[in-house]
C-alpha cells in the first residue's frame, strides 16, 4: 500500500510547537484561575455560613479556642466568631450562659440552635452539663477532652488528676524553660562568649543559616543555647574549645540557597550588600565555615530544604541521645 510521507521543515515544527505550548499554557492558566475563583467563593460562603461557636471551659479556654480555630480553618475560616465562658465553677453558670445565648440566637436569627464546644474536667459539673444538653436537642455539643483523657487512661493504666488548665501549670519545668529562653536570647550572635561552656548547645554558622531562629526554638524547649557567627578573618572565641564537641552543631547550606536568601534579605540595597550576597563571597564563607567545623569535630547539619523545626528536632535527637540521662542540664 502506498503511503504518502509529509515532511515538515524545522521552522514549521518550531512554530507549531510554540503555538501548542502557548495554547496549553493558556488553558492551564485559565483552569487554575477557575479553581482559585471557585475556592475563594466557597471559602467566602463558608465564612458567612459558619455559626458562632460557644465555648465553655473551667480554665481559660485556650485549648478549646485552639481546637475550634483548627476545625473552622477546614472551612476556610481560621478566625470564627467565638463566645467564651471561661473559669466555670458551677453548672448554674454554664446553664445561664447557654440560655442567654439561645435567646440571643432566637432574636437575631429566628432559631435557637447553637453549637457548643466544652473542656471540663470536673466530673460532677461535666455530668450535669451533659444531662442538660440531652434535654435540649437544639444544643449541638462536643466534649473536646474526655475521649482523649479516657483513651490515655485506658492504655496507660494511670488515673488522670482532673485538674483544670493542666497545660498551663507553672511548675519547675516551666521556669526551667523560661530560664533557658532567657539564656538563649542573651547569647545570640556571639554575645557573652565567656558563657559558652555553660550552654547545653552551641550553634555555629555563617550569616543567614538560621542560627537565631533555631536557637530560639531550642530555647523554648528548655535548652540553653548560644550561637556563634563564623566570619572569615574573625577569630573564634577561646571558650569554644572548652565546650564538649558533642554539644556543638554546625549549620551548613549550599551556596545557591544562601545567595538567594541573602539577596532577598538585602532587597534593593547596593554597595557592600552586592559583595555580601555574591556567589564568590558566599562560597568563601561556607568553605571557611566547613574548615572550622571540621577542626572542632562538631556535627554538621545541612539546613537546605529544611524547616526550622526539622533542624531543631535533629539537634535535639542527637543531643538527647548523649545527654538525656544527665540531670545537670534537663
Amino acid at each position: 500500500m502506498y503511503q504518502h510521507r509529509v515532511e515538515f521543515s524545522t521552522p514549521l515544527l518550531e512554530s507549531l510547537k510554540a503555538r501548542y505550548e502557548t495554547t496549553s499554557k493558556g488553558i492551564l492558566e485559565a483552569f487554575l484561575r477557575n479553581i482559585m475563583r471557585e475556592r475563594c467563593e466557597m471559602e467566602r460562603q463558608n465564612k458567612a455560613k459558619l455559626p458562632t461557636i460557644h465555648v465553655i471551659s473551667d480554665s481559660m479556654g485556650i485549648t478549646a479556642r485552639t481546637l475550634t480555630r483548627a476545625a473552622t480553618s477546614q472551612f476556610g475560616n481560621p478566625d470564627p466568631k467565638i463566645e467564651l465562658l471561661p473559669n466555670v465553677q458551677s453548672f448554674e453558670q454554664a446553664r445561664k450562659f447557654l440560655e442567654d445565648q439561645r435567646v440571643t440566637h432566637m432574636r437575631l436569627y429566628g432559631d435557637d440552635r447553637i453549637l457548643l464546644f466544652y473542656t471540663l474536667v470536673e466530673s460532677e459539673l461535666k455530668e450535669e452539663l451533659k444531662a442538660y444538653i440531652a434535654k435540649n436537642p437544639n444544643i449541638v455539643a462536643v466534649d473536646l477532652i474526655s475521649d482523649a483523657v479516657h483513651a490515655i487512661s485506658e492504655v496507660s493504666g494511670c488515673e488522670p488528676t482532673y485538674g483544670p488548665g493542666g497545660t498551663h501549670v507553672t511548675d519547675a519545668h516551666y521556669f526551667h524553660r523560661i530560664s533557658a529562653l532567657e539564656f538563649t536570647i542573651a547569647h545570640d550572635d556571639g554575645q557573652r562568649p565567656q558563657d559558652l561552656p555553660q550552654a547545653d548547645i552551641v550553634i555555629l554558622g555563617v550569616s543567614r543559616t538560621s542560627k537565631t531562629p533555631t536557637s530560639i526554638y531550642l530555647g523554648q524547649q528548655g535548652y540553653r543555647v548560644a550561637n556563634v557567627p563564623l566570619v572569615p578573618g574573625v577569630q573564634l572565641p577561646e571558650e569554644i574549645y572548652q565546650v564538649n564537641r558533642s554539644r556543638i552543631f554546625g549549620l551548613m547550606t549550599s551556596p545557591d540557597v544562601l545567595v538567594g536568601i541573602r539577596r532577598t534579605r538585602m532587597g534593593s540595597l547596593t554597595g557592600s550588600s552586592d559583595r555580601y550576597a555574591s556567589f564568590e563571597k558566599v562560597r568563601e564563607e561556607l568553605d571557611h565555615a566547613r574548615m572550622i567545623m571540621r577542626g572542632l569535630g562538631c556535627l554538621v547539619i545541612n539546613t537546605e530544604d529544611r524547616a526550622i523545626e526539622e533542624t531543631a528536632q535533629e539537634i535535639i535527637r542527637r543531643y538527647d541521645a548523649i545527654f538525656s540521662s544527665s540531670t545537670e542540664y534537663m
